[in-house]
């Protein structure tokens, strides 16, 4: 490849741009560890394993042509509608457990949980619908540096153009704060700011319109600036405990803070785009591309664990400390807040119970990885 002068310059100004984001950040050491006996996962025979063959099945529309994937999705495909037995002896077929450990050989992580809102909004604005979500903006630029340089492969950079250079693209601030910036990229209009900022965390949702018809919004894009948990910001203010810190909670405190509320909001940078799914019928739409399972699809950090992988995890119910919660899931999704390799966000769906739960989970968790298993094996 022939490089320009000009070219040249965004390249190096790209450069520049990595090092001042967080692509280089360090990761918790640990990753996949040694492999696990079914006998030994406790649990693993009470788990109604019919339930994730949906999920499975949605895997297989998107990995079914790749090597290590093509003989499970060719065996799944002869069991439509399996048994909770043959399901699990599927899986045990095809699929090698493997336990997932952290720093120091640590095996305890965190579980969240997300889920897809009902928000309520309008094609256009008016003294109701006042808050925009926007489509992804035509001068987002994004740069696979791999291609340029293979020792940067998987890193990704989003910005903007300004001169000969490429520069940051516009935080949360900056957008909240100038209209204008993205006028003319407005996908939707909403009744309320906090719902915008919360659908930007869910990173779906479901919009009712004013005409009467739903829409449902998924994620496109994000501006490129690290996210930043505002109830951390809340812990370190003081204003609440960590025991305490919960969606509920914080969206308690904006509607009670009026004053501090842009504040605290524009201390997560983090802007998210999004584009219309007129049948909501599926479901959300997750990194992997396909539709998300509720209680079945889990996001995770897809650099120490491959997208697509059935996962096992070990938990409880949300704010119920003596209630085990135990049973596979499969890795569909990711998430800006979701790094490291025992980090785990699960996916509840949609409706008041699903909100319920995702919005107060945060619980310790075991987590094994099932990968496909090799012909010896």
């Amino acid at each position: 490849m022939v490089q320009t002068p000009v070219l040249r310059i965004l390249i190096a100004s790209t450069l520049l741009l990595v090092a001042s984001c967080v692509l280089h950040e360090e990761r918790e050491p640990g990753g996949i560890g040694n492999k696990v006996d079914w006998q030994q996962i406790e649990g693993w025979h009470e788990d109604r394993m019919s339930e994730t063959w949906p999920a499975l099945v949605h895997n297989c529309s998107r990995l079914g042509t790749r090597k290590a994937w093509k003989p499970i999705c060719d065996a799944a495909g002869s069991l439509p509608d399996p048994s909770d037995d043959q399901a699990r002896e599927f899986y045990e077929t095809w699929f090698v457990a493997h336990e997932l450990h952290g720093q120091k050989n640590r095996h305890d992580g965190l579980m969240t949980g997300y889920y897809e809102p009902l928000l309520f909004g309008s094609m256009s604005r008016d003294r109701r619908y006042r808050h925009p979500i926007y489509r992804e903006p035509d001068d987002l630029l994004k740069v696979d540096l791999g291609s340029l340089y293979p020792d940067l492969k998987g890193k990704r950079v989003r910005g903007r153009i300004q001169g000969k250079s490429v520069v940051p693209y516009y935080s949360r601030a900056q957008i909240e704060s100038d209209l204008e910036l993205l006028e003319g990229s407005e996908l939707l209009w909403l009744d309320d700011r906090d719902d915008v900022f919360f659908l930007h965390i869910q990173g779906s949702g479901r919009v009712q319109m004013d005409d009467g018809t739903t829409v449902g919004v998924g994620y496109a894009n994000q501006n490129g600036h690290p996210y930043v948990a505002i109830g951390r910001i809340l812990l370190e203010w003081g204003e609440l405990e960590r025991e305490d810190i919960s969606l509920f909670t914080i969206r308690q405190w904006l509607r009670d803070h009026p004053e501090r509320a842009v504040e605290l909001l524009n201390r997560n940078p983090s802007y998210v785009f999004f584009n219309l799914r007129p049948d909501v019928s599926d479901g959300p739409i997750g990194s992997l591309n396909v539709p998300l399972t509720p209680q079945r699809s889990i996001a995770i950090d897809p650099a120490l664990v491959p997208l697509g992988s059935p996962m096992w995890i070990q938990t409880n119910l949300p704010g119920q400390p003596d209630v085990a919660y135990r049973r596979l899931v499969i890795a569909q999704d990711t998430g800006g807040a979701i790094k490291g390799p025992l980090r785990g966000d699960l996916f509840w769906g949609h409706g008041p119970e699903a909100e319920q739960q995702a919005g107060i989970m945060k619980e310790r968790v075991r987590m094994l990885v099932l990968l496909p298993a090799r012909p010896e094996e």
